[in-house]
């Protein structure tokens, strides 16, 4: 066989060395110094590349085997080469589907041996011809090459092995465990002629694979397949009982813990025995049985397989993690929990995935294309386009860890899925923005334009409401994602609180203009018709009044009542503005009776100066000395007080009051009854006896005061009135007088007798006579230009207060006339040719001015 093996190394060129002696270290392919060749199942040599910890090797057929180590001797998780193991073989594709498969035995009993010809792998040999001794040290992992589905196989250190001496039973206690906890599928390798043997080497292995079960607090259901190596001639029928016995017994003798004592193996382990020949005798039969054995290891996860009960499997993505973490607590001496520890590789790889997720999708171009697009405005098909890049991701997180513990995966989920919500909801809310922006901008522009062609108020603001508040909703659903039960109702609730805010601005605006037009109306429709019944103030003045104001508020009212039914408004709303309005029109009435009543003292002084000096038709009345001036006066102040009454309180309702008695029996009476002198002045008050102060215009003692000042101003007219009566009684007997021009003959005679001498006088003296008559000139030229007749007629005292202010300028005139007279040239006037009649001409012509004067304005 040597030779035959030394004969087709000899004839490969496939080494990469020049020698391919058996007996060399060349075929050991984990050591730089070894040959970079193993041997396939045909004994042909595989083409081996060394790359760390790593060993990749093909055979003949193209098929690939990748080797590495797993642990070292020293008992090293070799994290790095196991993680660039599980990217070769791309092991985390394969979700749940793949099957760990271990082998456990003696030192030297040949289990990489049967390894590689079972599975195809590149696990290193013992040299045969260089002894017996330790070929594996720590614990090797391979993948199987042509087995589905992906199938791990780990080669452990065999046990009892004289190289680690007292260190042997901890690793292998350690690696027991380990293979336990990791694997479907356990090979126990053994010799045939070790069953029924007391001290046999496979006793010991298997108390403590037992004994190392208990360490688990929930363990796996595993496959224990007993391997028996070189059998013999007996039949296996009559091996497996006795081996199955053996086992029987080594499981009820090891210690179990009390949850454990009654449980049976069988809740354990799945025991299977096969049994093949001696590879070294009978190689070829060792193959076939070998090739036999190998399509149990086909489809083994499926139903029925060897592995077809298994428990507890961890995804093939969490693998490198998970053995890492088991090892950790196999050497820290820790019982293993494998539920715990499933749960807690779960939550590490989901943790891992998500974070990979969430990290892919804040870079995600879609994604960052669609916030953009948000930032500047609406977008259309937020939902539905944000949904798809959500779903895509969460999508792909389900493919990464659909095989981890459901719990833990669905939790990660969640959390991944509130990671992604939360990152995109500032978005959404900026969606759920513009479009309430845009819906409230609608609205406005659609009301406004509504009221303005004449829809009435609450039917405008009700059906635009209605269609954007329908158009909100059908947007927002647009911009919902399926992730997320997101509620609008909040940016909804917003929208209707704006709308109704704007309609709320928009009605007090309308309100108010329809406010301020009824008000206007009012005003003008009672203003000025107010002013000028309490100007005319009688008895009726009041009564009119407050007719006009009821008419005039009961239509303003109804116009208003029936503006107001457009504007939707609430009953109680409603009777304020129109309780508003009433109380505008009376205002207006208050308004002008108190600026009226300011104007009081004037009224009474026109209403006295119209009645005192016009007669019953309103003419100008001519005093001609006959008319009874105190009933006149009295009519006239009775005319006034009156006015003064009137205006002294408002009477818009149906009271009644003695104002105009008290007034009159205080301030008018002329013959009032006698009182004590302790009696009380009526008006010495500042209120009216049963006249509340709202209602109050003018207060007794202000009426008093008027009436005080009203008699001082108009005292003068009265005055003015008895003087013109008086003169004009006097010129009218003066006249009587003047009528005969002749005196007494009494006196006639005395002025003969007494006068005699005065006249012999101016006989004998000419010139007094021509001085008499140019005085009698002057004077006559005076009473002419002064119109003393005229003067006199409005009083004696007026007279000759204005003729005295008059004589100076007058006596000028005559003097300058007289002179300019006097300068004219002689030849001008052919009348100076008569210097007899020079001075009758110059008192003719200053005359003749005068008397047209006279005459002009006696006209």
């Amino acid at each position: 066989m040597t030779q035959m093996l030394r004969g087709k190394c000899s004839n490969t060129s496939q080494f990469l060395t020049d020698s391919c002696s058996l007996n060399s270290t060349e075929h050991n392919p984990r050591s730089h110094k070894d040959s970079d060749h193993i041997f396939d199942d045909q004994n042909k040599p595989t083409h081996t590349i060394l790359v760390k910890d790593n060993v990749y090797g093909s055979g003949d057929d193209g098929s690939r085997s990748v080797t590495a180590k797993l642990i070292d001797g020293d008992g090293t998780y070799n994290v790095s080469g196991i993680d660039h193991f599980i990217k070769e073989v791309k092991l985390g594709e394969c979700g749940l589907s793949y099957a760990v498969v271990s082998i456990m035995g003696p030192q030297s009993s040949g289990k990489s041996t049967l390894l590689n010809n079972l599975f195809g792998t590149n696990f290193m040999e013992m040299d045969a011809f260089k002894g017996r001794s330790q070929t594996t040290k720590g614990i090797w992992l391979a993948r199987c090459a042509g087995i589905e589905p992906c199938t791990l196989v780990m080669d452990l250190e065999g046990t009892d092995g004289r190289e680690r001496g007292e260190d042997d039973t901890a690793f292998e206690k350690q690696s027991a465990l380990f293979a336990l906890a990791i694997s479907d599928i356990v090979l126990i390798n053994m010799w045939c002629h070790d069953i029924g043997r007391e001290q046999a080497a496979n006793k010991p292995l298997l108390k403590t694979v037992f004994q190392v079960m208990m360490r688990l607090f929930s363990p796996r259901k595993t496959t224990m397949l007993f391997v028996i190596r070189d059998k013999t001639r007996t039949p296996l029928e009559n091996l497996e009982p006795v081996l199955r016995e053996d086992i029987q017994k080594i499981w009820d003798s090891v210690p179990k813990p009390e949850a454990h004592k009654e449980t049976p193996m069988s809740d354990f382990f799945n025991v299977e025995v096969v049994a093949l020949s001696s590879y070294e005798e009978k190689e070829e039969q060792f193959k076939e049985q070998v090739a036999s054995l190998r399509q149990r290891f086909m489809h083994s996860i499926a139903p029925g397989g060897l592995a077809g009960d298994r428990r507890g499997v961890i995804p093939a993505s969490g693998f490198a993690f998970s053995a890492d973490q088991i090892w950790r607590v196999i050497k820290e001496n820790k019982d293993l929990d494998l539920p715990a520890h499933k749960v807690m590789v779960a939550t590490v790889r989901c943790e891992e995935i998500s974070n990979e997720k969430f990290a892919h999708f804040i870079t995600n171009e879609d994604w960052r294309k669609l916030d953009e697009e948000v930032q500047a405005g609406p977008v259309s098909g937020f939902g539905k386009r944000l949904t798809s890049i959500l779903g895509s991701c969460l999508s792909e997180y389900d493919g990464e860890a659909t095989f981890f513990d459901e719990g833990v995966r669905s939790s990660k989920r969640h959390q991944l899925e509130e990671k992604l919500l939360q990152l995109v909801n500032p978005a959404f809310q900026d969606v759920l923005g513009h479009i309430r922006w845009g819906m409230l901008e609608k609205f406005k522009a659609s009301f406004d334009k509504a009221l303005e062609i004449g829809e009435g108020f609450s039917s405008a603001s009700t059906t635009w409401l209605k269609a954007c508040m329908d158009q909100f909703d059908e947007e927002c659903a647009g911009a919902i994602i399926e992730q997320a039960n997101w509620d609008t109702a909040k940016v909804r609730e917003k929208l209707v609180r704006d709308i109704e805010a704007h309609v709320s601005s928009v009605r007090t605006s309308k309100l108010s203009e329809l406010t301020s037009q009824y008000e206007t109306k009012l005003h003008q429709a009672l203003s000025e018709p107010v002013e000028a019944l309490l100007e005319g103030a009688s008895d009726q003045t009041w009564t009119t009044v407050k007719k006009l104001h009821g008419r005039e508020t009961e239509t303003a009212v109804s116009g208003f009542s029936s503006a107001l039914a457009a504007f939707d408004i609430e009953e109680e709303t409603r009777e304020k503005m129109v309780k508003s309005l009433q109380e505008y029109s009376r205002g207006v009435i208050e308004s002008k009776a108190k600026e009226e009543a300011g104007r009081v003292l004037m009224r009474m002084k026109d209403r006295f100066a119209t009645i005192f000096s016009n007669d019953a038709d309103s003419m100008p009345r001519v005093w001609t000395g006959n008319e009874d001036l105190r009933a006149i006066t009295k009519a006239a102040r009775s005319a006034s007080l009156k006015l003064l009454s009137v205006m002294a309180v408002m009477r818009l309702g149906d009271e009644t009051d003695n104002i105009e008695k008290t007034l009159t029996v205080a301030l008018l009476d002329s013959t009032p009854s006698k009182k004590s002198i302790t009696a009380s002045d009526p008006l010495a008050s500042s209120t009216w006896d049963e006249i509340p102060s709202s209602r109050t215009l003018i207060t007794p003692v202000h009426c008093k005061s008027i009436w005080r000042q009203f008699k001082t101003e108009t005292e003068y007219t009265v005055t003015q009135a008895i003087s013109a009566q008086a003169w004009l009684l006097y010129s009218q007997e003066a006249n009587k007088r003047g009528s005969n021009w002749l005196p007494p003959p009494w006196a006639i005679f005395a002025l003969i007798i007494l006068g005699f001498n005065e006249f012999m006088t101016l006989l004998r003296n000419p010139l007094y006579l021509g001085v008499l008559f140019v005085g009698f000139l002057l004077l006559k030229a005076l009473w002419t230009q002064l119109d003393i007749p005229g003067e006199f007629r409005n009083g004696a005292l007026p007279g000759i207060i204005s003729i005295s202010a008059k004589f100076v300028p007058t006596i000028m005139n005559l003097v300058k006339n007289l002179a300019a007279q006097g300068e004219a040239p002689p030849a001008a006037n052919p009348e100076n040719r008569r210097p007899s009649n020079n001075t009758s001409s110059s008192a003719s012509s200053s005359d003749n001015p005068i008397e047209h004067k006279s005459a002009s304005k006696t006209d």
